[in-house]
Protein backbone atom coordinates (compact mmCIF):
# COMPACT_ATOMS: atom_id res chain seq x y z
CA UNK A 1 0.00 0.00 0.00
CA UNK A 2 1.74 3.18 -0.83
CA UNK A 3 2.06 5.64 2.34
CA UNK A 4 1.46 9.35 2.66
CA UNK A 5 2.74 11.37 -0.08
CA UNK A 6 -0.01 14.46 -0.69
CA UNK A 7 -0.89 17.15 1.61
CA UNK A 8 -4.09 18.68 1.26
CA UNK A 9 -4.15 21.88 2.67
CA UNK A 10 -6.77 24.26 3.78
CA UNK A 11 -5.92 28.11 3.05
CA UNK A 12 -8.26 30.71 3.87
CA UNK A 13 -9.00 34.38 2.15
CA UNK A 14 -5.58 35.87 4.11
CA UNK A 15 -3.14 33.35 2.05
CA UNK A 16 -0.10 32.36 2.38
CA UNK A 17 0.50 34.23 6.19
CA UNK A 18 -2.39 33.26 7.70
CA UNK A 19 -0.94 29.81 7.33
CA UNK A 20 1.82 28.45 9.94
CA UNK A 21 5.42 27.58 9.44
CA UNK A 22 4.79 23.75 9.02
CA UNK A 23 2.51 24.53 6.36
CA UNK A 24 4.46 27.09 4.38
CA UNK A 25 7.37 24.85 4.52
CA UNK A 26 5.19 21.96 2.83
CA UNK A 27 4.31 24.19 0.20
CA UNK A 28 7.77 25.35 -0.25
CA UNK A 29 9.14 21.68 -0.56
CA UNK A 30 6.34 20.13 -2.46
CA UNK A 31 7.23 18.97 -5.79
CA UNK A 32 4.01 19.34 -7.34
CA UNK A 33 1.34 21.74 -5.83
CA UNK A 34 -2.52 21.46 -7.22
CA UNK A 35 -5.10 24.15 -6.39
CA UNK A 36 -7.65 26.86 -7.83
CA UNK A 37 -6.11 29.49 -9.72
CA UNK A 38 -6.97 32.13 -6.31
CA UNK A 39 -5.26 29.66 -4.29
CA UNK A 40 -1.85 29.12 -6.03
CA UNK A 41 -2.04 32.70 -6.60
CA UNK A 42 -1.81 33.84 -2.73
CA UNK A 43 0.99 31.78 -2.51
CA UNK A 44 3.51 32.57 -5.51
CA UNK A 45 7.11 32.64 -4.39
CA UNK A 46 6.67 29.83 -2.31
CA UNK A 47 9.07 27.00 -3.40
CA UNK A 48 10.12 26.80 -6.76
CA UNK A 49 7.45 23.21 -7.76
CA UNK A 50 5.52 22.77 -10.72
CA UNK A 51 2.10 24.64 -10.27
CA UNK A 52 -0.78 22.60 -12.24
CA UNK A 53 -4.30 24.72 -11.97
CA UNK A 54 -8.08 22.74 -11.47
CA UNK A 55 -9.42 22.78 -15.01
CA UNK A 56 -12.80 22.01 -16.24
CA UNK A 57 -12.72 19.02 -16.40
CA UNK A 58 -10.63 18.20 -13.95
CA UNK A 59 -9.24 15.32 -15.20
CA UNK A 60 -5.88 16.42 -16.70
CA UNK A 61 -4.79 17.43 -13.06
CA UNK A 62 -5.87 14.24 -11.14
CA UNK A 63 -3.79 12.52 -13.91
CA UNK A 64 -0.88 14.76 -13.06
CA UNK A 65 -1.34 14.13 -9.34
CA UNK A 66 -1.84 10.24 -10.12
CA UNK A 67 1.56 10.67 -12.08
CA UNK A 68 3.04 11.84 -9.33
CA UNK A 69 1.66 9.23 -6.84
CA UNK A 70 4.65 7.78 -4.15
CA UNK A 71 6.87 10.25 -5.26
CA UNK A 72 8.40 13.16 -3.64
CA UNK A 73 6.18 14.86 -1.62
CA UNK A 74 2.70 17.51 -3.37
CA UNK A 75 0.37 19.27 -1.82
CA UNK A 76 -3.37 20.54 -2.78
CA UNK A 77 -4.63 23.53 -1.78
CA UNK A 78 -8.31 24.23 -1.00
CA UNK A 79 -10.43 26.38 0.46
CA UNK A 80 -11.24 26.24 4.56
CA UNK A 81 -11.14 22.91 5.22
CA UNK A 82 -11.15 20.18 2.35
CA UNK A 83 -13.07 17.77 4.05
CA UNK A 84 -16.71 20.32 4.54
CA UNK A 85 -17.96 20.56 0.88
CA UNK A 86 -14.54 20.76 -0.27
CA UNK A 87 -11.89 18.82 -2.78
CA UNK A 88 -11.74 15.83 -0.66
CA UNK A 89 -14.57 14.13 -1.30
CA UNK A 90 -12.99 13.45 -4.88
CA UNK A 91 -9.62 13.14 -3.57
CA UNK A 92 -10.96 10.07 -1.11
CA UNK A 93 -12.45 8.54 -4.49
CA UNK A 94 -9.13 8.28 -6.44
CA UNK A 95 -6.30 7.71 -3.32
CA UNK A 96 -6.13 5.70 -0.07
CA UNK A 97 -7.08 7.28 3.31
CA UNK A 98 -3.47 6.13 4.09
CA UNK A 99 -1.74 8.33 1.14
CA UNK A 100 -3.54 11.89 2.26
CA UNK A 101 -2.60 13.55 5.34
CA UNK A 102 -5.54 16.59 5.96
CA UNK A 103 -4.18 20.35 7.07
CA UNK A 104 -7.86 22.29 7.42
CA UNK A 105 -7.94 25.71 8.69
CA UNK A 106 -11.35 27.86 9.61
CA UNK A 107 -13.64 27.22 7.16
CA UNK A 108 -15.89 30.46 5.55
CA UNK A 109 -18.52 28.64 7.34
CA UNK A 110 -17.75 28.29 10.56
CA UNK A 111 -16.25 32.14 10.04
CA UNK A 112 -19.88 33.06 8.94
CA UNK A 113 -21.18 31.70 12.24
CA UNK A 114 -18.75 33.67 13.95
CA UNK A 115 -19.53 37.17 12.67
CA UNK A 116 -23.40 36.57 12.95
CA UNK A 117 -23.50 35.22 16.55
CA UNK A 118 -25.14 31.83 15.46
CA UNK A 119 -24.05 28.71 17.42
CA UNK A 120 -22.64 26.49 14.59
CA UNK A 121 -23.93 23.39 15.96
CA UNK A 122 -27.72 24.53 15.88
CA UNK A 123 -27.44 26.44 12.17
CA UNK A 124 -27.69 23.68 8.99
CA UNK A 125 -24.20 24.14 6.66
CA UNK A 126 -25.36 23.71 2.93
CA UNK A 127 -22.96 24.32 -0.50
CA UNK A 128 -24.87 25.35 -3.74
CA UNK A 129 -21.89 25.34 -5.51
CA UNK A 130 -22.66 22.94 -8.48
CA UNK A 131 -26.07 21.96 -7.04
CA UNK A 132 -29.43 22.97 -8.17
CA UNK A 133 -31.07 25.80 -6.50
CA UNK A 134 -34.30 23.88 -6.23
CA UNK A 135 -32.57 21.52 -3.29
CA UNK A 136 -32.81 24.30 -0.87
CA UNK A 137 -36.15 23.57 -0.82
CA UNK A 138 -36.09 20.24 1.11
CA UNK A 139 -34.25 22.60 3.89
CA UNK A 140 -37.08 25.31 4.28
CA UNK A 141 -38.28 25.00 8.27
CA UNK A 142 -39.65 28.17 9.84
CA UNK A 143 -37.20 29.31 12.67
CA UNK A 144 -34.03 27.47 10.80
CA UNK A 145 -30.81 29.10 10.06
CA UNK A 146 -29.15 28.18 7.50
CA UNK A 147 -25.18 28.70 5.67
CA UNK A 148 -24.49 28.28 2.22
CA UNK A 149 -21.48 28.31 0.71
CA UNK A 150 -22.95 30.10 -3.09
CA UNK A 151 -21.62 29.30 -6.74
CA UNK A 152 -21.22 32.72 -6.98
CA UNK A 153 -21.98 36.95 -6.67
CA UNK A 154 -25.39 36.01 -8.53
CA UNK A 155 -26.47 33.28 -6.46
CA UNK A 156 -27.83 35.67 -2.99
CA UNK A 157 -30.13 36.94 -5.11
CA UNK A 158 -31.34 33.71 -7.12
CA UNK A 159 -31.25 32.71 -3.53
CA UNK A 160 -33.84 35.40 -1.98
CA UNK A 161 -36.31 35.04 -5.30
CA UNK A 162 -36.52 31.28 -4.62
CA UNK A 163 -37.21 32.10 -1.12
CA UNK A 164 -39.44 34.66 -1.33
CA UNK A 165 -41.53 32.32 -3.91
CA UNK A 166 -41.72 29.46 -1.42
CA UNK A 167 -43.64 31.77 0.48
CA UNK A 168 -40.78 32.86 3.10
CA UNK A 169 -39.80 36.26 1.83
CA UNK A 170 -39.61 37.61 5.50
CA UNK A 171 -36.40 35.32 5.46
CA UNK A 172 -33.24 37.56 6.48
CA UNK A 173 -30.68 36.82 4.30
CA UNK A 174 -27.02 37.95 5.52
CA UNK A 175 -24.18 37.92 2.70
CA UNK A 176 -20.15 38.06 3.39
CA UNK A 177 -18.16 38.75 1.33
CA UNK A 178 -14.40 37.82 1.48
CA UNK A 179 -14.39 36.51 4.79
CA UNK A 180 -11.58 36.62 6.69
CA UNK A 181 -9.57 38.98 3.99
CA UNK A 182 -8.94 42.42 3.84
CA UNK A 183 -12.18 43.13 1.78
CA UNK A 184 -14.70 41.76 4.21
CA UNK A 185 -17.93 42.89 4.07
CA UNK A 186 -21.15 42.02 5.25
CA UNK A 187 -24.74 43.55 4.28
CA UNK A 188 -28.62 42.19 5.27
CA UNK A 189 -32.06 42.42 3.60
CA UNK A 190 -35.08 40.66 3.49
CA UNK A 191 -35.64 38.09 1.02
CA UNK A 192 -38.35 39.80 -0.83
CA UNK A 193 -35.47 42.52 -1.48
CA UNK A 194 -33.10 40.41 -2.87
CA UNK A 195 -33.99 40.85 -6.30
CA UNK A 196 -30.98 42.37 -9.00
CA UNK A 197 -28.49 42.61 -6.12
CA UNK A 198 -25.27 41.55 -7.54
CA UNK A 199 -22.13 40.82 -4.89
CA UNK A 200 -18.28 39.26 -4.81
CA UNK A 201 -18.03 35.80 -6.13
CA UNK A 202 -16.69 34.82 -2.98
CA UNK A 203 -19.12 34.95 -0.82
CA UNK A 204 -21.14 32.52 1.85
CA UNK A 205 -25.05 33.30 2.91
CA UNK A 206 -26.77 33.21 5.74
CA UNK A 207 -30.40 32.92 6.39
CA UNK A 208 -32.78 33.30 8.73
CA UNK A 209 -36.27 31.74 8.14
CA UNK A 210 -39.10 33.93 9.78
CA UNK A 211 -40.10 31.84 12.89
CA UNK A 212 -43.99 32.40 12.16
CA UNK A 213 -43.84 31.90 8.65
CA UNK A 214 -46.76 29.16 7.54
CA UNK A 215 -44.59 27.88 4.31
CA UNK A 216 -43.42 24.75 4.01
CA UNK A 217 -43.90 21.30 5.93
CA UNK A 218 -41.23 20.81 8.63
CA UNK A 219 -38.59 17.89 8.47
CA UNK A 220 -40.27 15.05 9.82
CA UNK A 221 -41.69 11.93 7.37
CA UNK A 222 -45.07 11.77 6.35
CA UNK A 223 -45.84 15.26 5.03
CA UNK A 224 -49.59 16.46 4.29
CA UNK A 225 -51.11 14.99 1.26
CA UNK A 226 -52.02 18.15 0.17
CA UNK A 227 -47.95 18.68 -0.27
CA UNK A 228 -47.97 16.98 -3.23
CA UNK A 229 -49.74 16.98 -6.91
CA UNK A 230 -51.72 13.86 -7.43
CA UNK A 231 -54.47 12.29 -8.89
CA UNK A 232 -55.59 9.80 -5.81
CA UNK A 233 -52.53 7.98 -6.60
CA UNK A 234 -50.83 8.51 -3.60
CA UNK A 235 -49.52 6.73 -0.41
CA UNK A 236 -51.37 8.58 2.18
CA UNK A 237 -49.44 10.61 5.14
CA UNK A 238 -50.07 7.99 7.63
CA UNK A 239 -49.03 5.02 5.68
CA UNK A 240 -46.24 6.76 4.32
CA UNK A 241 -44.85 7.26 7.90
CA UNK A 242 -45.53 3.41 8.56
CA UNK A 243 -43.77 2.30 4.94
CA UNK A 244 -41.08 4.87 5.30
CA UNK A 245 -40.16 3.90 8.96
CA UNK A 246 -39.90 -0.14 7.38
CA UNK A 247 -38.36 1.27 4.79
CA UNK A 248 -35.55 2.76 7.02
CA UNK A 249 -33.31 4.86 5.10
CA UNK A 250 -29.67 5.30 5.93
CA UNK A 251 -26.24 7.47 4.44
CA UNK A 252 -25.71 6.32 0.55
CA UNK A 253 -28.52 3.67 0.66
CA UNK A 254 -30.33 3.06 -2.90
CA UNK A 255 -34.52 2.95 -3.10
CA UNK A 256 -36.64 1.56 -6.31
CA UNK A 257 -40.05 3.05 -6.15
CA UNK A 258 -42.45 0.73 -8.24
CA UNK A 259 -45.76 2.19 -10.10
CA UNK A 260 -44.60 5.61 -8.13
CA UNK A 261 -47.26 7.61 -8.89
CA UNK A 262 -47.09 11.13 -7.00
CA UNK A 263 -43.74 10.39 -6.48
CA UNK A 264 -44.50 10.52 -2.50
CA UNK A 265 -42.37 7.91 -1.19
CA UNK A 266 -39.39 8.21 -3.15
CA UNK A 267 -39.18 11.97 -2.80
CA UNK A 268 -39.41 11.41 1.02
CA UNK A 269 -36.71 8.42 1.44
CA UNK A 270 -34.34 11.31 -0.26
CA UNK A 271 -35.64 14.05 2.14
CA UNK A 272 -34.51 11.73 5.06
CA UNK A 273 -31.23 12.37 3.51
CA UNK A 274 -31.01 16.01 4.65
CA UNK A 275 -28.81 15.38 7.55
CA UNK A 276 -26.08 13.70 5.44
CA UNK A 277 -25.20 15.76 2.06
CA UNK A 278 -21.90 14.00 1.74
CA UNK A 279 -23.58 10.45 1.61
CA UNK A 280 -27.23 11.34 -0.06
CA UNK A 281 -29.43 8.99 -0.27
CA UNK A 282 -30.55 8.14 -4.11
CA UNK A 283 -34.08 7.04 -5.50
CA UNK A 284 -35.52 5.77 -8.43
CA UNK A 285 -39.38 6.00 -9.60
CA UNK A 286 -41.09 3.81 -12.05
CA UNK A 287 -44.15 4.85 -13.49
CA UNK A 288 -45.82 4.24 -16.34
CA UNK A 289 -48.21 6.80 -17.00
CA UNK A 290 -47.02 9.99 -18.63
CA UNK A 291 -49.66 12.05 -16.53
CA UNK A 292 -48.49 10.91 -13.18
CA UNK A 293 -45.24 11.23 -14.29
CA UNK A 294 -45.43 14.60 -15.09
CA UNK A 295 -46.98 15.41 -11.65
CA UNK A 296 -44.33 13.09 -10.07
CA UNK A 297 -41.45 15.52 -11.63
CA UNK A 298 -43.19 18.67 -10.35
CA UNK A 299 -43.33 17.10 -7.08
CA UNK A 300 -39.86 16.43 -7.05
CA UNK A 301 -38.94 19.91 -7.94
CA UNK A 302 -41.10 22.10 -5.82
CA UNK A 303 -40.27 19.88 -2.50
CA UNK A 304 -36.54 20.07 -2.93
CA UNK A 305 -35.11 16.45 -4.23
CA UNK A 306 -34.73 17.30 -8.63
CA UNK A 307 -32.07 14.83 -8.38
CA UNK A 308 -35.16 11.31 -8.12
CA UNK A 309 -34.32 9.61 -11.26
CA UNK A 310 -37.66 8.89 -12.60
CA UNK A 311 -38.07 5.54 -15.55
CA UNK A 312 -41.12 5.81 -17.77
CA UNK A 313 -41.97 2.43 -18.65
CA UNK A 314 -44.20 -0.58 -16.83
CA UNK A 315 -42.57 -2.82 -14.57
CA UNK A 316 -41.26 -5.45 -14.92
CA UNK A 317 -41.18 -4.41 -18.86
CA UNK A 318 -38.48 -1.95 -17.19
CA UNK A 319 -36.32 -1.78 -14.32
CA UNK A 320 -33.24 0.08 -13.08
CA UNK A 321 -29.90 -0.92 -14.26
CA UNK A 322 -27.36 -0.15 -11.71
CA UNK A 323 -26.24 -0.97 -8.74
CA UNK A 324 -28.32 -3.15 -6.50
CA UNK A 325 -31.64 -1.43 -4.19
CA UNK A 326 -30.80 -1.42 -1.04
CA UNK A 327 -35.16 -0.79 -0.36
CA UNK A 328 -37.63 -1.54 -2.37
CA UNK A 329 -41.08 0.10 -2.57
CA UNK A 330 -44.08 -1.54 -4.46
CA UNK A 331 -47.59 -0.07 -4.35
CA UNK A 332 -48.81 -0.61 -7.63
CA UNK A 333 -48.28 -3.84 -9.44
CA UNK A 334 -48.62 -6.33 -6.90
CA UNK A 335 -50.78 -8.81 -8.87
CA UNK A 336 -47.80 -8.91 -11.69
CA UNK A 337 -46.81 -12.44 -10.83
CA UNK A 338 -42.74 -11.86 -11.78
CA UNK A 339 -42.77 -8.44 -10.44
CA UNK A 340 -41.96 -9.00 -6.33
CA UNK A 341 -39.69 -12.40 -7.39
CA UNK A 342 -37.48 -10.26 -9.57
CA UNK A 343 -37.00 -7.36 -7.30
CA UNK A 344 -36.30 -9.78 -4.47
CA UNK A 345 -33.37 -11.14 -6.91
CA UNK A 346 -31.91 -7.76 -7.46
CA UNK A 347 -32.19 -6.53 -3.62
CA UNK A 348 -28.57 -6.05 -1.98
CA UNK A 349 -28.14 -8.63 1.09
CA UNK A 350 -29.47 -6.29 4.16
CA UNK A 351 -32.02 -4.98 1.60
CA UNK A 352 -35.56 -4.36 2.59
CA UNK A 353 -38.92 -4.74 0.79
CA UNK A 354 -41.90 -3.29 1.33
CA UNK A 355 -44.99 -4.26 -0.19
CA UNK A 356 -48.43 -2.42 0.14
CA UNK A 357 -51.84 -3.98 -0.89
CA UNK A 358 -55.22 -2.89 -0.66
CA UNK A 359 -57.23 -5.66 -2.41
CA UNK A 360 -57.99 -8.93 -1.98
CA UNK A 361 -56.13 -10.47 -4.76
CA UNK A 362 -52.97 -8.28 -3.61
CA UNK A 363 -53.61 -9.66 0.13
CA UNK A 364 -53.67 -13.15 -1.21
CA UNK A 365 -50.65 -12.66 -3.12
CA UNK A 366 -48.74 -11.39 0.16
CA UNK A 367 -50.28 -13.94 2.17
CA UNK A 368 -48.65 -16.69 -0.13
CA UNK A 369 -45.31 -14.67 -0.13
CA UNK A 370 -45.16 -14.13 3.47
CA UNK A 371 -45.80 -18.45 3.30
CA UNK A 372 -42.64 -18.30 1.12
CA UNK A 373 -40.23 -16.14 2.29
CA UNK A 374 -41.03 -15.06 6.06
CA UNK A 375 -40.84 -11.80 6.61
CA UNK A 376 -43.54 -9.26 8.59
CA UNK A 377 -47.20 -9.51 7.53
CA UNK A 378 -49.12 -6.50 8.73
CA UNK A 379 -53.14 -5.34 8.25
CA UNK A 380 -53.33 -1.64 8.87
CA UNK A 381 -56.67 0.27 9.59
CA UNK A 382 -56.60 4.03 10.21
CA UNK A 383 -59.67 5.90 11.25
CA UNK A 384 -59.71 9.32 11.52
CA UNK A 385 -62.71 11.52 13.22
CA UNK A 386 -64.77 13.42 10.77
CA UNK A 387 -67.78 15.50 10.88
CA UNK A 388 -71.08 13.34 11.43
CA UNK A 389 -74.11 15.75 11.73
CA UNK A 390 -73.26 17.59 14.91
CA UNK A 391 -70.77 15.90 15.98
CA UNK A 392 -67.82 13.83 15.48
CA UNK A 393 -67.81 10.00 14.10
CA UNK A 394 -64.69 8.05 12.84
CA UNK A 395 -64.36 7.20 9.06
CA UNK A 396 -62.33 4.70 8.16
CA UNK A 397 -59.85 4.46 5.32
CA UNK A 398 -59.25 1.58 3.22
CA UNK A 399 -57.29 -1.21 5.59
CA UNK A 400 -53.98 -1.33 3.78
CA UNK A 401 -51.66 -5.12 4.07
CA UNK A 402 -48.39 -5.04 4.05
CA UNK A 403 -45.52 -7.43 3.61
CA UNK A 404 -41.97 -6.47 4.80
CA UNK A 405 -38.91 -8.59 3.96
CA UNK A 406 -35.44 -8.04 4.53
CA UNK A 407 -32.61 -10.26 2.63
CA UNK A 408 -30.78 -11.97 4.89
CA UNK A 409 -27.37 -11.61 5.28
CA UNK A 410 -26.45 -15.53 4.78
CA UNK A 411 -28.42 -18.44 3.40
CA UNK A 412 -30.28 -16.49 0.28
CA UNK A 413 -34.17 -15.69 -0.10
Amino acid sequence: MTGHWLDVVGIGADGAKGLGDELRALIEGAHLVVGGRRHLAMVDGLGAGERVAWSSPMDAAFERLVAQRGRPPAVVLASGDPLWFGISRLLLQRFNVSELRFHPTVSALQLAAARLGWPLADCLCLSLHGRPLASLARHLAPGRRLLVLTADGASPAAIGEFLAGAGHGHATLTVLEHLGGPDEHRVSFRADEAAARRFADLNTLGIELDAGAVAGHGVSQGLPDDAYIHDGQLTKQDMRAITLAHLAPRPGERLWDIGAGAGSIAIEWLLAGRSCPDRPLTAVAVEARPERLAMLIENAHRLGVPELEVIEGKAPDVLPEGPAPHAIFIGGGVAEPSLIDLCLDRLAVGGRLVVNAVTLGGEARLLDLRRRHGGELARIAISHAEGLGRTLGWKAKAPVTQWVFTRPVAGGL
